[in-house]
């Protein structure tokens, strides 16, 4: 391709560079996978998003990591396969359409299950059509030939073969337990939905009176309003206080109901009383009491949280208006004596935000004892999955070590609806993948099944599985990564790894990439509430994408929550504007090259070899650092070298060449120029895709796009170790002179004889060959080179490695300022030669480290102890001028 109708505008703007380029990625199929095409599979499923709304700063920062593996692993060679998808997300979407039919005047209801379905899916068809919109903006190279739903058939498929399998095996019952009920969505809940809060409330000291009118018990209860479900007094079988009481009767207030006292090793003999009210309806540890003694279970709630008619006179009253009411008529009666104010841990619906009911109810479980235990000893295993940070893999063991049953079963329509029927005369249950032949006779279970059951499965589902010998199942599974926020590790990852080793004998993913919450730039959670959210849309209308996911991908090390912060976005879009024109400077200069015209063997100047070889260390560290997801240190060395490397030394270096007439040092340095941004764009590419596609286009180049080309190689044939520590030298020369001539506010203007005075004719015979660079830099009045040059007179001075340089400022020297600088200089000296030394007096430090750095400390002694003393003999000149 040749540059000679480079199109580049003369000024950065993402929205118009962005515009139209994600459809020209797709319309070249560029993110479809190859599943023929012999080369080794790359698996990524995306975290499908609930079709409730729009997607956030979360999701935006998600997605980026995910399309930076793919993007890279697919430059790399890999057939990449990043496959999307979304989630039906039972109860969240359910309840946006009940919200969306109440400002109709109209309930689920009204519509019945068929047509309240029906409005369900065009909710659904509405918002996953906003979601694509804004994968799209974000520029994520998904393979949409793949896309995945929860409910579409084949998953539905999956899960129903999921369930009829574990039934079959006695690791799926119906039963009758305590649960989580949600009395708003009026659902069960599984444990992890449930968020557990501190708040105010009470204990209440009753007195229950004995049956026999001899005496009474004193209980304490936090939900007095339970009591209506009493079915026994509890005490321990050793305390002495009330052995004598067990297998009498009290009298359970208000309701009249005779109810034994029992012995129980569960009670707490030392906690308040010693003796506790059990109701086995309303409370988990109370259930498990009540088997042990076979305690009838009183249930005295509705399924919406109000009093049902075995509340007595209660009846109809919302279960906290009841406490109230309880309370005082138990005051009156004198059975409550006190009221103690307790703060406690209660819990709320993750969805609703009502407070959860422990609630008997029957429902659908899955035992997880035995899927627990074979995923506790995958991780002990070579092929264990890899938790990044691995920290992350101790918070999933303690979960799944501590793990109880899975209540699976929910009361709603929108979702996959459990595949068992019910026998209208027998009770007899049936489960299977179709209805059975008399269906009359057969009733199907209304409930559907937890989201998450589903979305379990979502990394060998979305393959094709039941089906283990199609040709995408065996290539694309295992997933090679999965990426994610360390807040699901419970409800998802944990799901993942045990449902995918029971039906697949195989981890369903290689690694597991952990990343935090994003917060506001105060550190608080972003809520509606407190009014501190981004909508990513929003920044990218204003920064662009490229900005948005450079931010995203290097603002946090891995496990790390995310500050999100405007003024970073920004510097981000002046770090790609810098980019833009630093590409733009290289375009207009290389005079209609072509791709096959770049030729890097000839001579170089000191400026091309060094950087050539910064451009080699880039493509290793980065590679080596996105290889371990260290993506935040990736951001780094790419900023360090486009920005301090390639733009603010090697292009001014560059145009002295350019704007020459050596027409063989013009080539090269035009090909150095093409071969380094070529190169640079293909590393910026995963983060910044829209820019670096864009300037990519405009480079010589061979291919179609960016997003198909190789990644970077280092070329050890363009590392010249010699000429880049000569550059550094030149480097440090010009640092020193610029930062001399500011310290009295002297403009690079104005002229100033220099003297340098190097340390060996070797060094001289380098600042010879480079005097160009020197003059043209430094701007001096006349340059003096040699070993041994002394300081003339009244001059600032200043130590590099390899030399000292002067420059004679007469009238603009204070004397005394001048040798307080340097002083301070000699401090920050002794201070590095403290620190080398005590490394290499470190015996362990000498003994465990690689001969490599200890070599690398000895030198760096030797340079500072140079500086140290190079610096100490100026102090003493200027002292006797």
């Amino acid at each position: 391709m040749s540059t000679e109708n480079m199109s580049m505008p003369t000024k950065y703007e993402p929205q118009t560079i962005e515009a139209g380029r994600y459809e020209w990625w797709l319309k070249g199929k560029y993110f479809e996978a190859q599943p023929d095409s012999g080369k080794d599979p790359y698996t990524i499923v995306i975290p499908p998003p609930n079709v409730t709304g729009k997607l956030h700063l979360g999701h935006a920062w998600d997605t980026t990591l995910q399309d930076i593996l793919i993007r890279m692993k697919r430059m790399q060679g890999y057939d990449a396969l990043w496959l999307p998808g979304m989630d039906h997300a039972g109860i969240a979407t359910q309840a946006k359409v009940e919200e969306k039919l109440r400002g109709e005047g109209k309930t689920r209801y009204d519509l019945g299950r068929e047509k309240f379905l029906e409005e369900t899916w065009k909710w659904k068809d509405e918002y996953a059509g906003h979601i694509r919109q804004q994968w799209g903006k974000l520029g994520l190279a998904l393979d949409y030939s793949r896309e995945r739903f929860t409910l579409d058939e084949g998953l539905s498929k999956a899960v129903n073969e999921v369930f009829v399998r574990l039934y079959e095996k006695e690791l799926i019952y119906r039963g009758e337990y305590i649960i989580n009920w949600d009395p708003a969505t009026k659902t069960a809940l599984s444990d992890i939905e449930v968020i557990h809060k501190d708040v105010q409330g009470a204990f209440y000291h009753m007195r229950y009176p004995l049956a026999d009118g001899t005496d009474s018990i004193e209980i304490a209860t936090t939900r007095p309003e339970t009591m209506l479900g009493d079915t026994a007094v509890a005490v321990h079988p050793e305390d002495d206080r009330y052995k004598h009481l067990i297998g009498k009767m009290v009298t359970l207030p208000i309701v009249g109901r005779e109810i034994p006292i029992v012995a129980d090793d569960y009670v707490d003999m030392d906690f308040g009383s010693g003796a506790v009210k059990i109701t086995p309806a309303h409370d988990p540890n109370d259930f498990e009491i009540g088997n042990r003694h076979n305690l009838a279970r009183v249930l005295v709630m509705n399924e919406d949280g109000s009093m049902n008619s075995l509340a007595g006179k209660y009846d109809g009253m919302d279960r906290f208006e009841c406490r109230k009411a309880i309370v005082k008529d138990l005051q009156d009666m004198g059975v409550l004596f006190k009221i103690e104010e307790h703060m406690h841990s209660v819990g709320h619906s993750e969805r609703s935000g009502a407070v959860v009911e422990p609630y008997l109810s029957t429902q659908w479980f899955v035992k997880m004892a035995p899927l627990a235990e074979e995923a506790i000893k995958l991780q002990q295993g070579e092929d264990k999955v890899n938790f990044v940070p691995e920290r992350f893999e101790k918070t999933y063991l303690t979960w799944m070590e501590n793990v109880h049953d899975w209540c699976i079963s929910r009361q709603l329509w929108w979702g996959h609806r459990i595949p068992a029927w019910y026998h209208k005369e027998t009770g007899e249950i049936y489960v299977g993948h179709d209805a059975p032949a008399d269906l009359e006779n057969w009733t199907q279970e209304e409930d559907v099944l937890d989201t998450w059951f589903s979305s379990a499965l979502w990394p060998f589902s979305t393959m094709g599985w039941p089906d283990i010998d199609n040709a995408e199942f065996k290539k694309y599974y295992p997933n090679a990564a999965l990426v994610t926020g360390y807040d699901i590790i419970f409800f998802w990852v944990s799901r993942m790894i045990f449902q995918g080793l029971e039906f697949t004998n195989e981890r369903p993913f290689n690694d597991v990439l952990i990343h935090g919450l994003v917060r506001a730039e105060d550190g608080r959670k972003m809520s509606k509430s407190l009014g501190n959210g981004v909508d990513p849309m929003d920044v990218i209308d204003q920064y662009g994408a490229d900005a948005l996911r450079y931010f995203l991908a290097t603002g946090s090390s891995p496990g790390q929550d995310l500050r999100y912060s405007t003024e970073k976005v920004e510097a981000i879009w002046n770090f790609a504007n810098k980019i833009w024109n630093a590409s733009r400077f290289a375009l207009m200069n290389m005079d209609g090259m072509t791709y096959d015209e770049i030729d890097l063997t000839g001579e170089k100047s000191v400026a091309d070899a060094w950087i050539l070889t910064r451009l080699n260390e880039t493509i290793d560290q980065v590679t080596k650092l996105a290889d371990k997801y260290e993506f935040g240190e990736v951001g780094r060395a790419l900023y360090n070298f486009i920005w301090d490397d390639f733009c603010d030394w090697y292009i001014e270096m560059a145009k002295l060449p350019l704007y020459g007439e050596d027409e063989t040092a013009k080539k090269m340095t035009r090909s150095v120029l093409a071969y380094v941004l070529d190169n640079t764009m293909r590393l910026l590419h995963p983060l910044m895709p829209f820019i670096t596609e864009e300037i990519w286009q405009n480079l010589p180049h061979e291919g179609e796009s960016i997003t198909v080309a190789a990644w970077p190689v280092a070329d050890d044939s363009l590392t010249d170790i010699a000429k880049a520590s000569n550059m550094k030298l030149l480097v440090d020369l010009i640092h020193a002179v610029r930062n001399i001539r500011a310290e009295v506010n002297t403009p690079m203007s104005k002229k100033v004889p220099l003297y340098i005075a190097a340390k060996d004719e070797t060094t001289v015979a380098v600042l010879e060959a480079n005097k160009n660079y020197i003059e043209r830099f430094c701007n001096p009045e006349t340059l003096t080179i040699g070993v041994g040059i002394s300081a003339p007179g009244k001059s600032m001075s200043a130590v590099i490695t390899g030399a000292e340089l002067f420059l004679p400022l007469e009238g603009l020297l204070n004397l005394d300022e001048e040798i307080e600088r340097l002083k301070k200089e000699l401090t920050k000296w002794e201070g590095e030669v403290k620190r080398v030394q005590g490394k290499l007096s470190n015996e362990r430090f000498m003994s465990k480290a690689p001969e490599a750095v200890v070599e690398e400390e000895r030198a760096k002694e030797k340079d500072y102890l140079e500086k140290k003393a190079a610096v100490e003999r100026r102090i003493e000149e200027l002292k006797e001028i």
